[in-house]
């Protein structure tokens, strides 16, 4: 059954473009441009996968003056790989891009507040066991949704997985904007991979790369000045072509980078069912005109269920996320570098401390304004920092286990990066970052995974780490301890006592301790009772204590 398929490419300033596609033998179908600028064709095509790609009279200042080049459509959404063409599937006489069937939409997600995320890289995180050098596809990621469900996460940020040059790469120089990446698998597999997270009720938020493309993205071929800024505004912080949200076309009444960037956004949550955006370089795209209109658009996109917007902005700026924010949220990073720092011995400052364990203290507002992390693919593993300081074994895990304590009880949503719930001790390398999943045979890295997951499942069942609320009710600076409780209106309190010293405080005493009566310490597993006087506890070197108010 052959049915008319129509082929569009908006290039409203180019003069001239044709169509090439294996259904033509690769001859050229002319187009036709209209009013609107886009160039048409119509092909009768049958069922099935038919490659194509369009050839067009440059417009970028790279090529000669009207030169025609070959170019991918900026819309395709799948990418032969050996030949790097674009393929259009078939199905019925009407265009589609594969026939999944979703299976668990009507799952129940978690809401923003009760956030705890795992950061991944497909390619990294799966690695098939049985072949030493498998870069792992989505279907790995698939075989490891127990292991996260063990731990307690209830979203996964993946890191991009927009069609990049090659077969490994950390994602951040996106090529094609619709399509998946193709060697981590089909768009089916990425679709069995979302929907294998909804049945487990976990949200699945994509790292959206809007700042820049890579150098050789379709755009950048067609009309380089139209899309882009013509070069980069800030060269210490360039990764490609700059998307220009700035440029307004009068004629057509329209804003051509931020139309395709809308258009981008509603696609992955319309054909993916992803439920948030992590921006990167929300600094870089420094617009927040483009960033209040593409929230509001991905929102409307997501209906009904919970999608959060989450910027990368460093350094963070509560700017970015309150009353007049266009975004949920902001990525700690000054979490990360004090939380690092104390855990390492190299200094003690109470009042930073306090800072990033109390975003408010910097004016942000809320739980859900900021993502805290230990750290991220953009930073080593907490234990190469030990390491890089000398601290090994049983001392790093135990530091290690401070860091974690301050990330799941601080205010905020935590973050975890890929391998850090059981110590991955690897450099951070875009070539080589798998998981080594062998760790887990180790019993200290086992007590660590425990550590991380007892501390994600006490979030869950303790709504008080939800709340905003906290209150430093105890500090020392001569013994570097500080003690701090949340709480929430429904009576849930926790308090923790952390010591930030190389010393063992026997019988140290905490006055003031927020309520009388019993309280359990969640990591000795034991029930303590506070009176007028406080409490009284051995307190280990960097250590701490968590009470859970009964």
């Amino acid at each position: 059954m052959a049915n008319l398929i129509e082929f569009k490419l908006f290039a409203p300033y180019n003069k001239g473009a044709a169509l090439i596609g294996s259904f033509s033998n690769w001859e050229e179908i002319s187009m036709e441009k209209s009013e609107d600028g886009y160039f048409r064709t119509h092909v009768e095509l049958e069922d099935g996968n038919h490659q194509y790609k369009f050839r067009i009279q440059s417009r970028s200042w790279f090529f000669e003056l009207d030169q025609w080049v070959e170019v991918i459509d900026p819309y395709a959404t799948d990418i032969d790989n050996p030949s790097q063409n674009a393929v259009v599937c078939i199905k019925d006489g009407d265009r589609i891009i594969d026939t999944y069937v979703w299976q668990h939409d009507d799952k129940p997600l978690p809401a923003d507040s009760e956030l705890v995320i795992y950061e991944l890289h497909v390619g990294d995180f799966s690695g098939g066991e049985d072949d030493a050098d498998a870069r792992g596809k989505y279907k790995h990621v698939i075989e490891k949704l127990d292991h996260l469900c063990e731990l307690g996460i209830n979203a996964i940020e993946l890191m991009p997985v927009k069609e990049y040059p090659g077969d490994h790469s950390w994602g951040y120089n996106p090529r094609h904007f619709f399509a998946t990446e193709s060697s981590y698998g089909s768009t089916m597999g990425l679709k069995q991979l979302i929907d294998s997270c909804h049945e487990r009720s976990i949200r699945v938020i994509m790292d959206g790369i809007y700042n820049h493309s890579e150098s050789e993205a379709p755009l950048t071929q067609i009309d380089h000045d139209f899309w882009y800024h013509h070069s980069p505004r800030d060269p210490d912080n360039n990764w490609g072509p700059e998307f220009n949200y700035e440029l307004y076309d009068e004629t057509l009444e329209t804003y051509p980078a931020r139309m395709f960037v809308g258009d981008n956004v509603r696609f992955w949550i319309e054909e993916y069912h992803t439920d948030g955006i992590r921006f990167d370089a929300a600094r870089q795209i420094a617009n927040y005109d483009l960033m209040h209109w593409i929230v509001k658009e991905a929102k409307k996109a997501a209906g009904m269920k919970p999608f959060y917007t989450v910027a990368e902005h460093i350094p963070e700026t509560t700017s970015i996320t309150n009353a007049d924010g266009p975004m949920d949220g902001c990525w700690h990073d000054s979490f990360r570098h004090v939380i690092t720092v104390h855990i390492c011995g190299d200094t003690f400052d109470l009042d930073s401390l306090k800072d990033v364990i109390d975003c408010k203290r910097k004016g942000f507002m809320g739980a859900t304004n900021v993502v805290n992390y230990l750290t991220n693919h953009d930073h080593n593993h907490l234990m190469v920092e030990l390491s890089d300081r000398n601290i090994f074994n049983e001392e790093a895990f135990k530091r290690i286990k401070l860091g974690v304590a301050l990330l799941m009880t601080a205010v905020g949503v935590p973050l975890i990066w890929m391998g850090e719930e059981f110590g991955e001790y690897k450099y951070k390398t875009p070539e080589s970052s798998k998981i080594d999943w062998k760790l887990m045979g180790n019993d200290q890295n086992c007590s660590l995974f425990e550590y991380y997951k007892g501390l994600i499942g006490l979030r869950k069942n303790n709504h008080a780490l939800y709340a905003e609320n906290i209150d430093f009710f105890h500090e020392n600076i001569e013994a570097k301890v500080l003690a701090y409780t949340r709480w929430n209106d429904e009576g849930s309190r926790i308090v923790v006592v952390a010591n930030f010293s190389d010393n063992f405080l026997a019988g140290y005493h905490i006055p003031n301790f927020p309520a009388n009566g019993k309280w359990h310490e969640w990591t000795g597993n034991y029930d303590i009772e506070s009176g007028d006087d406080g409490i009284m506890t051995d307190l280990g070197s960097y250590e701490a204590k968590v009470f859970v108010w009964q």
